[in-house]
């Protein structure tokens, strides 16, 4: 299964980002930089999610199957066009309050940092991404014939990359657990800078925001 970051790197992932830019009138680049930042950081917090409660898990999948069926990205250019619909901003930042909880506005601010946006902007492109980022789950839900919350938890793991790239998964940890002060963008880039000289895959690609 390609990761979350693959997709980012595609065709599609080329015109989510140039429709995200300019929906949020954000330059490609650093919009770019939120994005993979952000996805894998929300992955994250829905892995935690399902793995934290049956009703959580339940919630994500029931929201996979049902409204965020991947039907989104099949008219990308309609979505985009013309700017995109206030319900769609509206149902984004409600799946950001639901995913992110608490810690939404310390992530914003910790991502805001490193991508040089104020936490504002980082928020106005996670509300455009994040349907989207629901759409994606969707279509893996229904080619991967993801039908359980244990089908679940493996679809997630699979996008993150697995399980067994613990420099990754504490990467998302910390910017999860961050309170907003900034402190943690400078001790997860130690540790991507610091971790092996592995290229490829989330390390290859978050290595790359901290001028690894």
């Amino acid at each position: 299964m390609a990761g979350i970051l693959d997709l980012l790197n595609s065709d599609i992932g080329k015109t989510i980002i140039s429709g995200v830019s300019g929906s949020t009138g954000t330059d490609e680049n650093r919009t770019s930089s939120v994005l993979t930042m952000a996805l894998p950081v929300m992955m994250k917090a829905m892995e935690r999610n399902a793995a934290s409660s049956p009703e959580g898990a339940q919630g994500l999948l029931g929201a996979i199957m049902d409204k965020h069926d991947g039907s989104i990205l099949d008219n990308l250019g309609g979505l985009f066009s013309g700017g995109v619909d206030e319900d769609v901003k509206t149902d984004g930042d409600k799946i950001l309050g639901h995913v992110l909880g608490a810690k939404k506005e310390g992530v914003q601010q910790v991502i805001g940092q490193k991508a040089g946006l104020d936490a504002g902007s980082v928020g106005d492109i996670l509300k455009v991404a994040a349907p989207i980022l629901m759409g994606v789950l969707g279509k893996q839900a229904k080619q991967n014939n993801v039908s359980s919350t244990n089908d679940l938890g493996g679809l997630l793991g699979g996008l993150l990359g697995g399980s067994g790239a613990k420099e990754e998964q504490s990467f998302l940890e910390k910017i999860l657990d961050a309170d907003g002060d900034g402190s943690v963008v400078d001790d997860v880039a130690g540790m991507v800078l610091g971790s092996a000289k592995k290229k490829g895959g989330l390390d290859g690609l978050l290595g790359g925001l901290f001028g690894k």
